[in-house]
């Protein structure tokens, strides 16, 4: 036991390092998605690569081939990947904004089913048409490549939106509320696949088929129902507490333990920790949760898509080159078809459906878990899990230049629910004289509203972005330079109003008790209010 907990030890330390490294290097200098970094430091620290290299300080080789085993890694190893999977999925239902997908449930269910439904048939059909060893629709490997095609991370679309200023346009809009339902689909699709990949005896039976979809669908949207039902007064319990931390702690508990129910009953651990997300996702401790298990995603993510990368096989790759570029051009058509028809019938022009299908492109970590669960449970070989990652990566590498590319000129149609997107937001704007001055003003913000009993979190780390929330209450303010803007729905726009005016004016009452120290601080005082309200 104490040799095997040494190897895992070193082993993740040497995950760790390389992922980081990589990532950077990835991230800074090629200007590629970090996530492609972690994969290919996993490749070349894997079994595959360097890590069959022998130590004699180990007797043994720090990434040995696990020949006896499913997957090429240990089940150590395996274990921690799939904790890190369990802890990426709780923490994307705690970031799903259900009330937008509902409010814009138009053109972004029509965009998220079109894609899903387009992609799955591409995916499935390719591996019919292209590998020898599929000869039905329902074989479990084209299943599962159908399931994998669909998965879309809009990570990456969110970044490039968010630094070209298009967030809260038309096509940001309906991405960020088609990516939800992708989601949402994504994850029941790959319940279904699963239940039938663990029963499939090699003949279509569509009665198992109903049976097994209806029991992915009945967990999937009882403990969903349960869950957001039964949310809000969870958290009042855990509020009494009086700790973010042991609310966060038991949370994650929480999701550990719908995660393994889901597995007890047939279905993916993955599936349970993202229904546990979901359901906290509305109250308003769900930022403060993400806050504190920032640093746990922060280092167990990486390892995971390392770990993802210690799978791959590339001698078994070799001889599906062909077919795995085949396969990722079926992936990219489907969303770029799916999506973009969908968009087409909802008023936007050719130039912006484009837009919305480049937006769905990239894949990320469902991708990679879906394959993994696929291999794991043998209905894919080392082959098709590599032929995932080529997937993840052209995608993701095809997908920036041509979202970024089709931003250029004309712009796209509008529809009415975007429209209404921007319509329905108010923003509160304060411009100070200097960043400094904004600091002080933005630390006092927060202060106030967190003696007004609001949870204040920290949205992005590398930039100013906070999200203020309270029962029904959600505010979203950013700070850019020597201006502070705070965003939030009409009807909650004279309370944020109310609240910055009482900060306000003993803030220009401690300007005017410090005037004798110099300097017109009067005029900054007036200058303070005035530039909120504008009057």
């Amino acid at each position: 036991m104490t040799h095997a907990v040494t190897v895992l030890i070193l082993q993740l330390a040497v995950l760790l390092l390389a992922a980081f490294t990589v990532g950077q290097l990835f991230e800074h200098v090629f200007r590629l998605p970090r996530v492609l970094g972690e994969l290919a430091a996993g490749m070349i620290v894997g079994p595959f690569g360097f890590g069959r290299i022998h130590f004699a300080a180990l007797h043994q080789a720090l990434f040995p081939l696990e020949t006896g085993n499913t997957l090429p890694v240990s089940v150590e190893l395996y274990g921690v990947a799939v904790l890190a999977s369990i802890i990426l999925l709780f923490l994307s239902g705690l970031e799903t904004d259900l009330p937008t997908f509902l409010k814009f449930s138009g053109v972004g269910s029509a965009v998220g089913i079109g894609g899903v439904i387009v992609a799955f048939v591409l995916g499935d059909l390719s591996a019919v048409l292209f590998l020898p060893t599929v000869d039905r629709f329902f074989d479990p490997q084209a299943l599962f490549l159908g399931t994998l095609s669909t998965a879309t991370s809009v990570g990456i679309t969110a970044r490039i939106l968010s630094e070209r200023r298009k967030m809260s346009s038309p096509e940001g809009v309906t991405i960020l509320a088609a990516a939800v339902l992708d989601d949402v689909l994504g994850i029941v699709l790959l319940a279904v696949v699963v239940a039938l990949a663990r029963v499939h005896d090699g003949s279509v039976d569509w009665l198992q088929i109903g049976r097994v979809a209806a029991k992915a669908f009945g967990f999937w949207i009882g403990s969903t129902v349960v869950g957001i039902i039964v949310a809000p007064y969870l958290v009042r319990g855990l509020k009494r507490l009086g700790s973010i931390e042991i609310i966060a702690g038991l949370s994650l508990g929480l999701a550990l333990l719908l995660a393994g129910l889901a597995e007890t009953v047939g279905l993916a651990m993955i599936i349970g920790a993202y229904v546990m997300g979901l359901s906290l996702s509305q109250t308003d401790i769900a930022d403060q949760e993400r806050e504190r298990l920032h640093g746990l995603y922060a280092y167990l993510v990486p390892i995971f898509f390392a770990v993802m990368g210690l799978m791959v096989d590339f001698q078994a790759l070799v001889p599906v080159v062909v077919f795995g570029l085949i396969f990722s051009a079926a992936a990219i058509a489907g969303k770029l078809i799916g999506c973009g028809i969908p968009a087409l019938l909802f008023g936007f022009n050719v130039k912006g459906a484009f837009r919305i299908g480049a937006g769905m492109l990239p894949r990320g970590e469902v991708t990679l878990i879906v394959a993994g669960i696929g291999l794991s449970s043998g209905a894919i070989g080392p082959d098709l899990f590599g032929v995932a990652v080529m997937t993840l990566l052209v995608s993701s590498v095809i997908a920036p230049p041509l979202l970024i590319g089709s931003f250029r000129g004309s712009a796209g149609h509008r529809t009415a629910e975007a429209d209404a997107a921007v319509a329905d937001s108010r923003q509160v704007t304060l411009q100070l004289p200097s960043v400094y001055a904004a600091d002080f003003v933005r630390g006092r913000i927060i202060e106030a509203f967190r003696a007004e009993e609001f949870f204040v979190s920290r949205i992005d780390m590398n930039s100013r972005i906070y999200r203020i929330r309270q029962d029904e209450v959600n505010i979203t303010m950013v700070q850019q330079d020597g201006t502070i803007t705070l965003s939030t729905p009409a009807e909650h726009e004279q309370l944020v109003r109310l609240l910055l005016l009482e900060e306000l004016v003993e803030l220009k009452e401690l300007i005017g008790s410090l005037q004798k120290m110099g300097g017109d601080t009067r005029s900054l005082g007036d200058d303070l209010v005035g530039g909120m309200f504008g009057e």
